[in-house]
């Protein structure tokens, strides 16, 4: 049996449904959603693997120019899935519109290149068949689809096409693997992914989470988490009146914990200051960036 192997980046402009697709794709919640843009800030690979293929996927922070270190880092994260990939997967919303300047990357992409429109279930009328000229006019792949990555429309027939593409070769990782990720950065990734979806404005992206303590012992899993904000007036937002809002974050957060984990959570949560982290390199590369 010819066994197949190979890694697929999935880039895009933030909030393009590039995080919903991979997960769609490897069957599991791995990357954080929200409707905010922005909320991937890591590379993060979803790893799918049958009896005769393997697909190791990176969900990527969506493609932007980057205004300070933090995004100067997520943005390498893009850069270093599209050189180990041997396929692109450009992701576009059917409202988006082609950025000559973030495009520009992708005219050096040498692997097989298939074009994405998202979120076609939005679509009005002849409006997906619409923008997909458009896009055939303004972009060049190997080839273009319609999906609703939301719904899964669409997204079986990209799969066996991206099984297509990928090479003969030995599995990279052991068959029994979903992501490369460790369980305390999904972990921290489950508490953001509540930060984003309680507060409002600049509160999200001011965010960063840091788990301290990560105990599995046999009937119950303990977490410590620290939340890093930039500022004292942002400390006390997520706090809220009386600490409502950081008891509502944690409740959200920690049944999201269990049901992934299969196990009862113990969770604290703690906030901390940390000034201008988003510009700090010392900051940037404690926090894994």
């Amino acid at each position: 049996m010819t066994y197949k192997a190979g890694f697929v980046s999935i880039i895009g402009k933030p909030n393009a449904g590039k995080s919903t697709l991979m997960n769609q794709l490897v069957k599991e919640k791995l990357s954080i959603i929200t409707n905010k843009a922005q909320t991937t800030r890591h590379r993060i690979m979803g790893i799918l693997s049958g009896d005769d293929f393997q697909i190791v996927y990176s969900d990527t922070p969506g493609m932007l120019l980057p205004k300070y270190k933090l995004q100067e880092s997520m943005m390498a994260f893009v850069s270093a899935s599209i050189e180990d990939a041997d396929l692109v997967l450009v992701v576009a919303g059917i409202d988006e519109k082609y950025d000559e300047e973030l495009m520009e990357r992708l005219k050096y992409i040498k692997v097989p290149m298939l074009f994405i429109l998202n979120k076609c279930d939005l679509g009005v009328g002849s409006q997906s068949f619409d923008k997909m000229n458009y896009w055939k006019e303004n972009l060049q792949a190997t080839e273009y689809f319609s999906i609703s990555a939301l719904n899964g429309e669409g997204v079986n027939e990209l799969f066996e096409r991206i099984l297509e593409f990928m090479p003969e070769h030995p599995a990279y990782y052991p068959e029994d693997e979903m992501t490369d990720k460790s369980e305390r950065f999904l972990a921290s990734e489950m508490l953001r992914e509540k930060i984003f979806t309680n507060y409002e404005q600049e509160i999200p992206y001011s965010c960063e989470v840091d788990i301290t303590e990560f105990k599995d012992e046999e009937n119950i899993l303990r977490i410590r988490a620290e939340i890093y904000v930039e500022r004292k007036s942002q400390k006390g937002i997520i706090i809220g009146k009386g600490g409502e809002a950081i008891k509502k974050l944690g409740t959200e957060a920690r049944k999201d914990l269990e049901d992934f984990f299969g196990k009862q959570v113990f969770l604290e949560t703690f906030v901390k200051i940390a000034d201008n982290w988003r510009k700090d390199e010392k900051r940037l590369r404690r926090f894994g960036y």
